[in-house]
């Protein structure tokens, strides 16, 4: 009998550590599977690591083998980071990850700082890298966090997570066979590399090379594949100069302009005649916003336009989408697009409130209020023009009155700003839209309202009174039987 009692023990013992066995593999198996396929539901509040039908487009084209380097310490993992790299792997086939600890491999880290323009990766990055494109991004913690603008305090604040939208561009940038050029013009009194560095971070995160060079220079050679950029010139153009530009828009290339309205244009002529080309007539003075015209400027400074954005092949996609909120910090006039030839079509991207006014620099007096002979509008802000030049090619120009909106982080954060110059770069170099807005991720858990806690009041009172019918429902059962039962007795 003790034989059999401790048999049978020693069996019972035997299939429960079997049980737990095969409860533990199978915990891993479909651990690993979860992270393969990306089974693995997003239950946060802000869905972090949930990918979009846009990272999806793009993880469909890469052909290519792309590796990310998650540098960081052991235990100091950015753990949402490694899930959403786990979905991305889960996605595209192409794409592989691993976890490096930059203390134990600093020969890695030391590859990729050479090739670095300033020369240091920080710890907590990641490295985006494709060996057969040869590029690489890295993308560090700041890369990840979106800003916006606190008007009670007058401060940039954290606003949300941007680990998506940063890694997807990342991997289309270095994924890309070609990448398309931005060349950047200097020479003119132009916007420099200091204050077009938020520009140029735009335009990197969007597949673009970017370049800055002088028409002087002879080592440089534009082409109509390459998007130029020239932003806000104070010095007029030498002949040679303006024959070079032109020679560049006669077989199709595309331009992108700022004029600001301190740019002394009357000093221009050949910028002026360049303009003219594409139907752009620049106005003297800065746009000023009617005060019985609240919607068309910001916090009460009547300098600080909100431009209404008209239907246009470049805007119709923001305007359906409500996304259609521009800030221009003091902005030039232009002249509103009047009947064309053939060849020459204009139309207006942006314009101010009907009421809006100019006001000259140059009559001395020191106001915004309206004086008199100053001119009424509305007034194009932003234009967008095609011509067919004599040699059969279709160029391409935009203009924008205000080169502020292209060159602070803060209008960016606050306004749509980035998606409207994407969908103009596209339609200068006449590509088919890359859906990329990627919205950045809440950081913050949206706060407790009535409406919010209205359901779980609702089930909170509705449960007792499900066991309380349920109770009765029962009481009420068991009441029949017995009464049943003392009568079949009786």
């Amino acid at each position: 009998m003790k034989n059999l009692r401790l048999r049978g023990k020693l069996w019972g013992w035997s299939l429960l550590a079997l049980f737990l066995a095969v409860l533990v593999a199978l915990n891993i198996a479909v651990g690993r599977l979860e992270m393969r396929h990306g089974w693995r539901r997003d239950l946060s509040f802000n869905a972090l690591t949930t990918t979009s039908q846009a990272t999806e487009a793009v993880l469909a084209q890469v052909d290519k083998p792309v590796h990310i380097y998650a540098l960081y310490n052991r235990g100091d993992e950015d753990q949402p980071l490694m899930e959403l790299l786990n979905r991305y792997a889960a996605h595209c086939s192409y794409l592989t990850w691993e976890k490096t600890d930059i203390s134990l491999n600093p020969a890695l880290l030391q590859r990729f700082r050479s090739s670095t323009s300033d020369g240091a990766i920080a710890s907590d990055s990641l490295i985006v890298s494709c060996e057969q494109t040869g590029r690489f991004k890295v993308l560090s913690p700041s890369s990840f966090v979106s800003l916006s603008f606190n008007q009670d305090t007058g401060y940039l604040e954290e606003a949300g997570y941007t680990y998506e939208r940063a890694l997807t561009s990342a991997i289309r940038y270095v994924s890309q066979d070609r990448l398309s050029r931005a060349m950047i013009l200097q020479g003119q009194g132009e916007l420099d590399a200091d204050g077009t560095a938020v520009l140029a971070s735009l335009l990197e995160a969007n597949s673009y090379e970017v370049h800055y060079f002088t028409l002087s220079s002879i080592e440089v050679e534009l082409t109509p594949e390459d998007l130029l950029l020239v932003l806000s010139p104070t010095r007029d153009l030498t002949a040679d100069e303006l024959d070079r530009l032109t020679a560049f828009t006669s077989k199709g290339g595309s331009v992108l302009f700022t004029c600001d309205f301190t740019d002394p244009v009357a000093a221009m002529p050949n910028w002026l005649a360049l303009w003219r080309s594409y139907g752009f007539v620049p106005k003297e003075g800065v746009v000023i916003a009617s005060a019985d015209e609240k919607n068309t400027y910001y916090s009460g400074n009547r300098l600080y336009l909100l431009p209404v954005m008209q239907n246009t092949e470049i805007t119709s996609s923001l305007v359906e989408g409500n996304s259609n909120t521009l800030l221009m910090a003091g902005s030039r006039g232009f002249a509103m697009p009047l009947e064309q030839d053939k060849n020459l079509n204009v139309q207006a991207l942006l314009t101010s409130g009907e009421k809006a006014y100019l006001r000259l620099l140059t009559d001395g007096k020191d106001t915004i209020e309206r004086q008199g002979g100053d001119e009424e509008g509305p007034f194009a802000l932003g234009l967008m023009a095609s011509r067919l030049t004599e040699e059969g090619y279709m160029t391409r120009a935009v203009m924008l009155g205000c080169s502020s909106m292209l060159t602070s982080s803060e209008v960016y954060s606050m306004t749509n700003t980035a998606e409207f110059l994407v969908r103009c770069f596209e339609y200068l170099l006449n590509t088919e839209p890359v859906d990329m807005s990627i919205v950045a991720k809440p950081a913050l858990r949206p706060q407790l309202s009535a409406r919010s806690v209205a359901s779980g009041t609702a089930l909170a009172v509705a449960l007792p009174f499900a066991v309380l019918a349920a109770a009765v429902a029962v009481l009420g059962r068991r009441r029949s039987r017995d009464v049943e039962k003392n009568a079949s007795e009786a």
